[in-house]
């Protein structure tokens, strides 16, 4: 199991096209990965779950990565976030 603390670094946050685009990310591999914030936990393969956190820029989330993929998730998901979902 892999648990890391990704920071929301973009300056609109976590809206549609930056929820999708984890979501689509995170499908790619076998391993179950879900985020926590606060008293939240959710799986992050669900675009609407992504949407519920409500993650605002500066914002922190705990990814946790499980499974025989972990640490190859793990690393294309910090790599989407330190990009800032590609936005500007």
């Amino acid at each position: 199991m892999i648990t890391k603390i990704l920071t929301v670094k973009n300056r609109a946050g976590i809206h549609t096209r930056p929820a999708a685009m984890i979501a689509k990310v995170a499908a790619t591999y076998k391993s179950e990965i879900f985020f926590k914030k606060a008293t939240m936990k959710i799986n992050a393969k669900s675009i609407m779950g992504i949407i519920t956190l409500g993650s605002p820029y500066k914002d922190e989330i705990t990814m946790i990565c499980n499974g025989p993929d972990e640490k190859e998730q793990a690393t294309a998901m910090e790599k989407l976030f330190e990009n800032r979902f590609q936005e500007v």
